[in-house]
């Protein structure tokens, strides 16, 4: 299913984004503007999504999450999904973060589809540390996944204040920093981790309450699924590209739009 994932939120995009836009093509045309229409657009106020402003305006947005992460290297989320614990580290699981920024413009009178860009950490961070004397940044030994990410974004609002969200795009992850997934190439002698040939995909789901047309608050569930770089040969020279990793995170998220 993780596969299947990043086509999935696209395509659940594209068939929200259907019965709106038939929605509009089919919409009697107004002889008179309304009084909603903002100075010099034709399209008029409405709907469940900004319903104060017209279809064609758009706004910029601020995104942010924090949730509970479950990975590991061969594509699955962590080793036992049946027996995740929101609130229990074992098997993989951290404490991540993300931040997203981009414009999303009103398409249909209940649909909004935008891009984004942002960075997201899925481990590292351990902030109860704050009260020990434990590092609170421990990249150099989780080296949990994180990277920069850019792509596309879709919500439709099926009530004023109720939203279902879908978004996806490319992945850009740290390598694996000579971490190694088997004691023969280890014993071998080959290094792992490169700069090259990280780029992937994420995608992700969720839902939550518009608070007013300018933040609201919800849950999500994002997949990230990434290339761990390569193994080199010492002696040969030759590179075999390393296993994929990935990381599954539960997450609150707060959006603002401006």
């Amino acid at each position: 299913m993780n596969k299947t994932l990043f086509a999935l939120a696209l395509a659940s995009t594209g068939l929200l984004a259907a019965p709106v836009i038939a929605q509009d093509s089919s919409a009697p045309a107004s002889a008179t503007p309304s009084s909603d229409q903002v100075a010099g657009s034709t399209a008029p106020a409405g709907g469940n999504y900004q319903s104060s402003q017209p279809v064609g305006s758009g706004n910029w947005f601020v995104d942010a999450n924090v949730g509970r992460t479950n990975g590991n290297s061969n594509g699955g989320f962590g080793s036992n999904a049946s027996d995740f614990n929101f609130f229990n580290g074992h098997r993989g699981r951290r404490t991540g973060y993300g931040v997203l920024g981009g414009y999303r413009w009103k398409v249909g009178q209940d649909l909004g589809l935008g891009i984004e860009a942002g960075y997201t950490d899925l481990g590292n961070y351990r902030l109860r540390n704050v009260f020990n004397s434990d590092p609170v940044n421990q990249r150099e030994s989780t080296n949990a996944m994180r990277g920069w990410l850019v792509g596309v974004n879709g919500r439709i609002n099926l009530v004023p204040q109720w939203y279902v969200s879908a978004h996806g795009g490319y992945f850009r992850a740290n390598d694996n920093n000579d971490r190694y997934y088997d004691t023969v190439s280890q014993d071998l002698g080959f290094s792992s981790g490169n700069r090259p040939g990280r780029g992937s995909w994420y995608a992700g789901i969720g839902t939550g309450w518009d608070v007013n047309e300018h933040f609201g608050v919800g849950v999500s569930y994002d997949y990230f699924h990434a290339n761990a770089g390569h193994y080199n040969n010492p002696t040969t020279g030759a590179q075999i590209t390393g296993p994929k990793r990935s990381t599954g995170i539960v997450s609150l998220t707060g959006e603002y739009r401006f």
